[in-house]
């Protein structure tokens, strides 16, 4: 009786909170901090409507952008498709998220879930909610200021494997993504997406960062077979190969990034997986999953391009040494001009030690024209270092942005930035230019 008066009251409720809180510029979260306290089972409840359940991405680096993927393939091929597309990937930001799309009846129309999750926030969320799928990225050091924190983050995401009831795709090339197939149930399916030998050194794991390239040695995981493996790239265009008999297909990609094409051969391998239940003689082929995936575009903060003027204004996240390091790799400096901003926030993690981890020694060609954020100038420093002069260090991150788009070199511009200086940058983008609004 209860969980039915909830049904009724809980949607109509969660608005009200989620209107009052854009009418005073809240975040996404408030709503569903707000319902998950008086109505618990929310958002079990509502999820439990879905005829293919659950897919839940989790990982360290490039959740958001691999979420958006797989949200926006299945939208292209067919299917129905809630998501939290902001990025807010805690439990609460997901109640957030629903409230928008169920109707007052507690309906949701879709067709399949595909949720992006902090990896501790995992844990508590397949509590309430078994995914029938699960594609688990990588495990990179995110916050050096926690020791030991690579092997707890394996951890958490053995806990989603463990709970997944379907299909769990796993990262062959990350070791201790890989040995997650351990705890899998053994009801369930293992999938992996992986690499070719010939882009091994390409994607240096995290124990192989600090090693010579002559000590780079393929882990044992490397020669099970992926059911979806990228085997050449060059620029964005990606070729991926299905099984080992399956056929390869090639796709030019929209999204920016080395990384972004080798979690989009995850992408590809949760798709294959979920289509496999879809009973229907209209199946998508590969051949269609991958022209789908050419066409998915970046998500906020993570490549999006912004345009200013003449010119582009692309904003990349950068959040540990790895990620910063492919970043870098997928760009020439001399073709455009260069920012990074730098915070220190909660979100960011606040020890910035990592940065010295980093080779910035590819910006040396065109030079970075602005350092701005909380930590512009222990930027600049690092930058020194590697004998790059920052040609501009301003630590107010709305005048540093407005000044370096609007410099009238009239060549394209990267921002490397942490998470609350994306934020920041993208505010003061929106106040020169047009902004997707992302609901923040």
């Amino acid at each position: 009786m209860a969980s039915s008066v909830f049904s009724r009251l809980t949607p109509a409720l969660g608005k009200m909170v989620r209107a009052a809180a854009r009418v005073r510029g809240g975040g996404t979260a408030l709503p569903g901090k707000v319902v998950e306290a008086i109505d618990a089972d929310f958002m079990a409840r509502t999820l439990a409507q879905l005829p293919y359940g659950v897919v839940l991405v989790s990982g360290t680096n490039g959740k958001t952008t691999t979420t958006r993927i797989v949200a926006s393939m299945f939208e292209r091929l067919g299917l129905r498709v809630f998501t939290n597309p902001t990025g807010s990937n805690f439990t609460r930001g997901v109640v957030s998220a629903l409230l928008d799309q169920v109707d007052l009846s507690g309906r949701l129309h879709a067709d399949v879930a595909v949720l992006e999750l902090d990896e501790a926030y995992a844990v508590h969320f397949v509590k309430k909610v078994k995914p029938r799928y699960s594609l688990l990225l990588n495990v990179l050091r995110d916050q050096l200021d926690r020791f030991g924190e690579i092997d707890t983050t394996a951890k958490m995401l053995s806990a989603v494997a463990e709970a997944t009831t379907g299909t769990v795709v796993l990262n062959r090339e990350d070791p201790r993504v890989a040995a997650l197939v351990e705890r899998v149930q053994s009801n369930a399916r293992v999938d992996y997406f992986g690499l070719s030998d010939n882009l091994m050194s390409f994607f240096p794991s995290d124990d192989a960062m600090h090693e010579t390239e002559d000590k780079l040695n393929y882990h044992l995981a490397h020669y099970r077979p992926a059911q979806v493996t990228l085997t050449e790239l060059k620029q964005k265009k990606a070729v991926f190969a299905f099984g080992q008999t399956e056929g390869t297909y090639s796709a030019q990609l929209k999204l920016e990034g080395v990384y972004n094409a080798f979690n989009a051969a995850g992408a590809l391998a949760v798709v294959d997986a979920v289509l496999r239940e879809v009973q229907s003689q209209k199946r998508p082929s590969h051949a269609e999953m991958v022209l789908a995936l050419s066409q998915v575009t970046p998500a906020f903060g993570r490549g999006e391009s912004i345009t200013v003027g003449n010119s582009d204004v692309e904003l990349i996240l950068v959040k540990n040494p790895m990620g910063f390091r492919l970043a870098l790799k997928s760009f020439d400096s001399a073709e455009h001009d260069t920012m990074i901003i730098i915070n220190d926030e909660y979100a960011d993690g606040r020890d910035m030690s990592w940065l010295w981890d980093v080779d910035f020694s590819s910006l040396s060609t065109g030079g970075v024209q602005s350092v701005s954020g909380v930590r512009a100038t222990d930027m600049a420093l690092r930058l020194a270092y590697d004998g790059i002069d920052a040609q501009g260090v301003n630590e107010n991150i709305e005048e540093a942005v407005q000044s370096f788009v609007s410099n009238g070199s009239g060549r394209n511009k990267y921002v490397y930035c942490t998470y609350t200086a994306m934020l920041a940058a993208r505010k003061a983008l929106a106040q020169i230019a047009d902004v997707e609004d992302v609901g923040l």
